[in-house]
């Protein structure tokens, strides 16, 4: 498993413009909680009881604990805010229409990543490794944490491991273009 480090590092080369950091402060969330809206709409009962247990339910602890392995501090904050997201979710799908409800919430927020991307000229990191569609939300908290002046540590060990990626990245786009 890549390290903290790696993995943000990663994720933070095709994410410097800070244009393109707030447009993911908007459209991770959406997406995220589009996702889980989605998945607690798939449901099962447990025992003769009747107890109602959604696949949101039983994915959620997996990404906290994959979190968890990663960054313990950051995955405290991620606890923070999955618990809101999941509750919500799950109370979503006692309304009307809580599938369209979610694809909506999920087209806006990958508008706001695009238009991101746009501002960034870089493709999303998700593109080349699909591990880094969990890491989106994980960066965002550890953009909180630097902003608060935590973790300045991680911070500073990240910071020169992404602008090497990035310059990388450049040179391979100008040296395909030419």
């Amino acid at each position: 498993m890549k390290s903290a480090v790696e993995q943000l590092a990663r994720y933070k080369s095709v994410h410097l413009d800070p244009r393109n950091i707030g447009t993911h402060f908007v459209g991770v969330p959406l997406i995220l909680w589009a996702l889980m809206l989605l998945l607690a709409s798939l449901e099962f009962q447990l025992g003769a009881e009747g107890h109602r247990l959604s696949v949101a339910m039983l994915l959620t602890p997996v990404v906290l604990l994959y979190y968890f392995r990663l960054h313990w501090r950051l995955a405290l904050g991620m606890t923070l805010v999955f618990l809101p997201l999941l509750l919500s979710a799950e109370w979503m799908t006692q309304t009307p229409h809580p599938i369209a409800t979610a694809s909506g919430a999920f087209v806006v927020g990958w508008l706001f990543q695009l238009l991101g991307h746009r501002y960034e000229r870089a493709k999303p990191a998700f593109l080349e490794d699909l591990s880094q569609l969990l890491i989106g939300p994980f960066f965002l908290m550890a953009e909180v944490y630097f902003k608060c002046g935590l973790e300045q540590s991680l911070a500073q060990a990240i910071a020169p491991l992404a602008l090497a990626r990035r310059q990388a990245l450049d040179k391979a786009h100008r040296k395909g273009l030419s």
